[in-house]
């Protein structure tokens, strides 16, 4: 059974006439008839009396006719929302984003896509590097955002953005600026992409992980500079999460960002992007460009 004879059904049902139903949908009068006698045939089970050159319902065939328009109405009410997912008028999103992207860079991105989708519906995840990937990877995400690192081959990775990880001190400063190795540091926790970025640039500034002085390790980057403002020690942070303290005053930002990093975007190989995926990608390689 098909939806073009369930077409046909009703048509000539409603009209009671082969000829005016075969008009009405744009088919030869022997393409309806062969339509009807086709789904007769085929379930044993007669839907029109035969009555001289006219026809009429058999009561099977009313009892058939309310299915059947049942159905065409749930074909047609389908067809209309996957017209509506094509437009992007409706639907939903998952995003999840690492803490520093989630915070910052990515809020003023999801406001100009609500601003051009406002029947999208975005469902925003927070997490670290590592859990963004993980999210992404389970189909949990349909996109994710990250700036740590990111090396599984299952994974498609875009470059959407730049960052720049400066050194931050509370107001006071440190007692010994001059030597990094004599400072005391806040970090993120492991697993974060602020902690892995953090100590990849002082060891390029000479100091290893594991000859830091660690004071704190805390879960989130207003934590971080939190303690820092209130004289725990220093850290290595984005820029971005440090600009509403530094504009306040409470941390000050030591000497040139000690290096940039990218964010990224990270979606799974195995599956097509949706539309709307596409789309806010869209606008995020936008402002790349």
């Amino acid at each position: 059974m098909t939806l073009d004879q369930l077409r046909v059904f009703v048509a000539v049902a409603e009209l009671q006439h082969v000829t005016k139903a075969a008009r009405r949908l744009n088919l030869t009068q022997s393409a309806v008839s062969a339509a009807v006698t086709g789904l007769e045939t085929r379930y044993g089970t007669p839907l029109f009396h035969r009555i001289g050159r006219g026809i009429q319902l058999t009561a099977e065939g009313a009892i058939f006719l309310e299915e059947a328009r049942a159905v065409l109405d749930r074909a047609e009410a389908a067809e209309r929302i996957l017209t509506e997912l094509s437009g992007l008028t409706r639907g939903a999103l998952n995003v999840w984003a690492s803490q520093t992207i989630a915070s910052t860079w990515l809020p003023p991105l999801l406001h100009r896509f609500h601003q051009t989708y406002p029947g999208i519906r975005l469902e925003i995840r927070q997490g670290n590097t590592a859990d963004v990937t993980a999210a992404v990877l389970s189909s949990a995400a349909d996109l994710g955002f990250v700036e740590g690192s990111v090396s599984d081959p299952r994974l498609v990775v875009e470059k959407v953005a730049e960052d720049e990880m400066v050194l931050v001190t509370g107001r006071e400063g440190d007692p010994d600026p001059a030597d990094l190795s004599h400072w005391r540091w806040v970090l993120r926790e492991k697993g974060s992409g602020t902690r892995e970025v953090m100590e990849r640039a002082l060891a390029q500034a000479g100091l290893a992980p594991e000859s830091l002085e660690i004071m704190l390790e805390l879960p989130s980057n207003e934590a971080v500079c939190a303690a820092v403002a209130a004289g725990a020690g220093a850290t290595v942070i984005s820029r971005l999460a440090a600009a509403p303290r530094v504009a306040l005053g409470e941390l000050v930002v030591v000497g040139a960002p000690l290096i940039r990093r990218d964010f990224l975007a990270i979606r799974s190989g195995d599956r097509r992007p949706g539309r709307a995926e596409e789309a806010l990608l869209g606008l995020a390689r936008a402002e790349v460009d």
